[in-house]
């Protein structure tokens, strides 16, 4: 059996699957989140804890497909309990990088425990197999639609942010 191109159709419904599924997920990570923390926090210290390194608010921007404004807030409020340290840019005296503190690494992983032991439901619903099967197809779709971003940018007349 030959398979053919997806139809518009079917890329649209699996989208709108994906959208509700990041809805609900979302939701229910964001109810047992530590300490006050919440999913812009979570995410943040999510990408500086799987990335490394320290980052520029505007490649954090970029990254997390945020505003500058946003990533500024978020930051802040990071920085203030202690969980991002900013630095100056070593390369740029006017710019400022945004690393991963030890406490902010630690609290990261309390709120994965959480996560994890509130979504055990699917866990206990779903094989292993399951999962397994359908990471290349969302690694791959993911992929790609983070190399569209500049050409979909550019074609809105929204700049990319720098990087």
């Amino acid at each position: 059996m030959t398979d053919s191109p997806a139809t518009p159709g079917t890329v649209y419904e699996a989208l709108v699957q994906i959208g509700i599924i990041d809805q609900l997920a979302s939701s229910a990570l964001e109810r047992v989140l530590p300490d006050g923390l919440r999913l812009a926090h979570f995410t943040l210290l999510t990408h500086l804890s799987r990335r490394g390194g320290a980052w520029s608010p505007a490649r954090l921007a970029n990254a997390l497909q945020v505003t500058r404004g946003a990533i500024t807030n978020t930051v802040a409020r990071l920085e203030s309990r202690g969980l991002v340290k900013v630095t100056p840019d070593p390369d740029d005296g006017r710019g400022k990088m945004v690393r991963l503190t030890g406490a902010g690494a630690e609290l990261h992983a309390r709120a994965i425990a959480a996560a994890v032991e509130r979504l055990s439901v699917l866990s206990d619903r779903f094989t292993q197999s399951e999962f397994e099967a359908v990471l290349p197809f969302l690694n791959a779709l993911r992929d790609l639609l983070d190399r569209e971003r500049p050409q979909w940018n550019e074609a809105s007349g929204r700049a990319e942010p720098e990087r």
